[in-house]
């Protein structure tokens, strides 16, 4: 397996900054001024906690410690600051949330699975024992029970 490679960041929008449009990045990217509009990246985008973001994000991971309105959609990770705020619906394979985060919207986390969260979940729920199957086998050993008793087998 090869070693994990840091980031890199090649693209920064600047505390007192404002950038208006379409931002594709190969790379990441760290917002610590106002941006709206569209922004992908194939790896890491971070809000920084001076940051202001209006606009779906997709990327590899993203890390909030600012403001987003929005929707995140990360191929691997999102990471919410203690000082993140988020408008908007959330969805990776893992979501990290430290104590003080504010977030309101869906977050769906699937970790790392292909198939629908709902699909996952009943099946889970549905492979464990059943209240009926239980009945049944406690109405079976009642009726042995009846019969060694009408047959006078004592145990």
């Amino acid at each position: 397996m090869a070693p994990k490679t840091e980031p890199r960041l090649n693209s920064m929008i600047g505390e007192g900054s404002i950038f208006e449009g379409k931002f594709y990045i190969s790379g990441s990217i760290q917002i610590d001024g106002r941006f709206e509009g569209e922004v992908r990246t194939e790896d890491e985008l971070i809000v920084g906690e001076t940051g202001k973001v209006k606009t779906d994000i997709v990327a590899k991971r993203v890390v909030v410690g600012g403001t987003v309105i929005g929707n995140i959609d990360a191929e691997e990770e999102v990471l919410l600051l203690s000082t993140g705020r988020v408008l908007g619906n959330i969805r990776a394979p893992v979501v990290n949330l430290e104590r003080g985060v504010v977030v309101e919207g869906e977050i769906s986390v699937n970790g790392g699975q292909k198939k629908d969260i709902k699909s996952i979940v009943e099946e889970s729920y549905m492979a464990g024992p059943k209240l009926e199957d239980m009945l049944h086998m406690e109405a079976e050993i009642h009726t042995l029970e009846k019969e060694k008793e009408d047959a006078g087998i004592k145990e």
